[in-house]
């Protein structure tokens, strides 16, 4: 059995099998009939290399991100709105959503989902970085997504993974024809065998039309990458797809 085969009774069971297809280019029909422009999943790490002060610092960051000049006029610099939704992820069975579907259609709308990201908590704090698994939850996630013109998927992490199967054997299992996975990573480890973290995310963890990372130095920097990584994403009409070097930021 190849290495696609032997998870795939596992991912299925876990996640379900779910069926997606979605084209770069989207003609006139396809645009009228979309209800926004862009689906937008952020994934936040929770596994265990991640301590309290730093789990605050990247929902306070993220939160803050979210609502700040740049973002909130990418944001609304369409007559279509975004589709927002938020959750954590760690060990294999250790996925939460904190915001569901939400359609960023006014100011009001940003601003309560920003809030619902700073007063969340944390749901799990001693589990690894399973992050195949949270892929699979992401796609799922995407699957029941208002219809919108684009799908992205952000990871944010700060480790590599270290249980389960792994991104390439997820994007193999699960429906991610499509859909874009940009990084944000956390480079702020400070064990040895996590150096090459910013390798990994650019052989491992990228993922479809136009994907790109946005590093951050340790945790105090997550809102400066958060929010440059979300201007990037936004900004009309090339989704995601503006011409800059990987690792910007």
């Amino acid at each position: 059995m190849d290495q696609h085969g032997k998870h795939r009774s596992l991912v299925s069971l876990v996640f379900g099998r779910v069926s997606l297809t979605a084209g770069l280019l989207v003609s006139p029909v396809a645009a009228s009939a979309a209800g926004c422009r862009l689906a937008l999943v952020l994934a936040m790490d929770v596994s265990s290399s991640v301590d309290a002060a730093e789990d605050r610092l990247q929902r306070g960051g993220m939160a803050s991100a979210l609502i700040s000049d740049a973002v909130a006029k990418a944001f609304f610099a369409s007559d279509l709105p975004v589709a927002l939704a938020v959750y954590e992820w760690s060990g294999r069975y250790n996925q939460e959503l904190i915001l569901d579907w939400t359609v960023i259609d006014t100011q009001t709308d940003l601003l309560r989902a920003a809030e619902t990201v700073a007063t969340s908590r944390r749901s799990h704090n001693d589990f690894p970085t399973a992050m195949g698994y949270g892929l699979g939850y992401g796609a799922g996630l995407l699957e029941r997504a208002p219809t919108c013109l684009y799908q992205t998927l952000d990871m944010a992490g700060d480790g590599q993974n270290n249980e389960g199967f792994g991104p390439q054997a997820a994007y193999s299992e699960f429906p991610f024809a499509g859909v874009t996975v940009n990084g944000l990573v956390v480079n702020a480890a400070d064990f040895e065998a996590e150096t090459g973290l910013i390798a990994f995310y650019q052989d491992e963890v990228l993922h479809g039309p136009g994907a790109f990372m946005v590093v951050a130095n340790g945790f105090h920097d997550y809102e400066r990458a958060m929010r440059i990584k979300l201007e990037r994403e936004l900004t009309p009409p090339a989704i995601g797809l503006l011409d800059m070097p990987e690792g910007a930021g």
